[in-house]
């Protein structure tokens, strides 16, 4: 198995999004939360999930949910659901015990080690926030008529972050297919991509494109795109001021295909393809210097 019990339920629950709620008698269940209670469960009985962390989930839920249907001060909601979603994406809550899909390993000779962690964490903050707050294709038919914006917005961004990277030295053009392929890709998709989009996208960009009316809406469309990409680029800066200016032009690209396109489904593929091209293509993480 790829990944874990735990793991796997999680990422069936954030795929699970775009499914239709089921009727129940009079009641409506989104199959999401069914899947997400089954992870939860699991991760308590494989000594995932220890009691803080899922208080911390059902806090998240909770603020979720109100700054979905709170009649009043319903941006307070928002704030502190984003601000616990921050918290779980940092790894700050107790309770989490997150393992590893494999560790200090080095795809090519000239790079540094890495370690994959599968982050319950920062993949059920994701899951929320998508589910709360996060636009998605309607029919398939939508999503199609999207296909050509994110397969160019995917080119773009690609060739303009990595171009970066390698112009830097960062990286080098090494194509491979390492057996941890799979192992990497799926958490990256599921547990980074979903959950990042989901907060830098789905949730502040969303929430600043909202405030644009019909006067003044590009102004306010771009200062949402460029407040996004900002945060999205500091968030990265950990990694030194090279590797910052590649997350923030790569963030740019995801803006801006969120901008245009107004579903998730265009930040998230962008965002994968970009860190799958990196990871195929290139040397990953960075070569060791």
């Amino acid at each position: 198995m790829l990944l874990p019990l735990p793991f796997a339920l999680l990422a069936l629950a954030i795929a699970a999004t775009w499914c239709p709620a089921l009727s129940v008698g009079r009641l409506r269940i989104a199959p999401w939360t069914l899947l997400f209670g089954a992870a939860v469960a699991a991760g308590i009985a494989q000594g995932v999930l220890a009691g803080p962390a899922v208080a911390a989930l059902a806090a998240l839920c909770a603020l979720a949910w109100a700054g979905r249907a709170a009649p009043r001060a319903r941006w307070l909601f928002v704030v502190l659901a984003a601000l616990v979603a921050l918290a779980l994406s940092l790894h700050l809550p107790r309770g989490f015990d997150n393992p590893t899909a494999f560790s200090d390993l080095r795809l090519t000779p000239d790079a540094i080690a890495f370690t994959q962690y599968l982050s319950f964490d920062k993949g059920a903050a994701g899951l929320v926030l998508l589910a709360a707050f996060g636009a998605r294709s309607t029919s398939p038919r939508r999503f199609a008529g999207q296909l050509a914006t994110i397969v160019v917005a995917a080119l773009a961004t690609a060739a303009l972050a990595i171009g970066i990277a390698l112009a830097a030295g960062y990286v080098r053009f090494e194509p491979k297919l390492p057996a941890a392929t799979l192992a990497f890709l799926l958490p990256n998709l599921f547990f980074t991509c979903v959950a990042e989009e989901a907060f830098f996208r789905g949730l502040i960009q969303e929430r600043l494109m909202r405030r644009s009316g019909a006067a003044g809406g590009l102004v306010r469309t771009g200062l949402a795109v460029a407040v996004s990409t900002l945060l999205f680029g500091l968030a990265h800066a950990g990694g030194g001021t090279t590797w910052m200016l590649v997350a923030t032009v790569a963030g740019l690209g995801y803006a801006l295909t969120y901008a245009k396109t107004r579903t998730m489904e265009g930040p998230i593929l962008v965002h994968f393809a970009v860190n799958a091209a990196h990871f195929l293509l290139f040397t990953y993480p960075t070569l060791a210097r």
